[in-house]
């Protein structure tokens, strides 16, 4: 079973304060990059893996989709999820990606934000997916940039005409465990080529990918994320069934 640390009090009352977690999408500096990769979801059938909050959800809904179906292994995620759910096109439910089974052919789109650098087996959750999207169904993820997961985060190096993260083991795949919010936090790291090779091998046809950065604009009204130049936080995928 995946690790539900989003269950842990601590954990979920630090990430329950993050802007993205108040404020939703909009909140969150690389949502214009991953609704860029979205398809027009008027009548679409979509299904989110690590729905969280729902904030997602409640948009597919919005934008059209004729049924939105989240999914996530924490149930504090789920009670606020549903809590804040009106529409009722959208349902939720209790899974675990790591044992996660759909319906084949049953979503026009898959989406995933921030949630598979927490799957081991991340193979079978691909090819889950693409078994359940339609042919030509789309499949958009976002997970923590691998350069950014192998960083040593505690402290800078010196590097000609400024700073760098220095990055720890980046080949060395495998489980990480790092705090955040509290101890014992276990993250996945892969390199990019082991993730965009686990999508073609699992049948998908990869369409974009982008390592993430904040645009001037978004610099401008919010100077912290010029930290964001000095590596990739985010990787951002679109893949085609």
């Amino acid at each position: 079973m995946a690790q539900n640390i989003y269950d842990d009090p601590a954990f979920f009352g630090g990430y329950s304060e993050l802007p993205r977690s108040v404020h939703g999408l909009d909140a969150a500096p690389e949502w214009p990059a991953l609704r860029a990769l979205l398809p027009a979801l008027a009548g679409k059938r979509v299904v989110d893996l690590g729905c969280g909050f729902g904030w997602f959800c409640r948009y597919a809904a919005a934008e059209g989709a004729r049924e939105v179906l989240g999914l996530d292994v924490s149930e504090n995620m789920l009670a606020r999820a549903k809590a804040q759910t009106s529409q009722a096109s959208v349902g939720y439910r209790r899974a675990d990606l790591e044992t996660l089974d759909l319906p084949a052919a049953a979503f026009d789109l898959a989406y995933a934000s921030l949630a598979l650098h927490y799957v081991a087996d991340l193979g079978r959750l691909l090819a889950t997916v693409q078994r359940a999207l339609v042919p030509g169904g789309r499949f958009v993820f976002s997970i923590e940039h691998p350069i950014f997961m192998a960083s040593r985060q505690a402290g800078w190096i010196a590097h000609a005409g400024g700073r760098a993260w220095p990055v720890d083991s980046y080949f060395r795949e495998g489980p990480r465990t790092t705090t955040w919010f509290t101890d014992g936090v276990v993250k996945q790291h892969r390199t990019i080529g082991t993730t965009l090779t686990l999508l073609m091998r699992h049948g998908f046809t990869i369409a974009h990918v982008e390592e993430w950065r904040p645009s001037d604009a978004q610099i401008a009204a919010q100077v912290a994320l010029a930290e964001e130049l000095d590596r990739p936080m985010f990787l951002i995928v679109a893949a085609d069934r």
